[in-house]
């Protein structure tokens, strides 16, 4: 059961300020949130398979190697370029 203590204790944790006429709702609120929590963690994992249940397949395509283009077309619009390499100023 979360009290108002437990709420209060976790607000001065994170540095929060809570309003005193907020208090009551946040608490209430909190206890749900467990109490939800609770439900999921008691609900069974054993019942029919649901892995895939609307048969879906990989979408991926194969990789398919192709010959690429010549260094030299490659680089032939580059304002700057060393050994096969497109030359770039640093920044900073």
């Amino acid at each position: 059961m979360v009290t108002r203590e437990d709420v209060e204790n976790i607000a001065l944790l994170s540095k929060l300020f809570i309003d005193e006429n907020d208090l009551d709702k946040l608490t209430e609120d909190m206890q749900n949130i467990i109490n939800f929590a609770d439900t999921i963690n008691k609900a069974s994992d054993e019942s029919e398979e649901f892995d895939n249940i609307n048969n879906l397949e990989n979408v991926f395509r194969n990789d398919v190697v192709k010959e690429s283009l010549p260094v030299s077309e490659i680089l032939s619009n580059a304002p700057e370029q060393a050994d096969d390499h497109f030359l770039v100023r640093k920044r900073g």
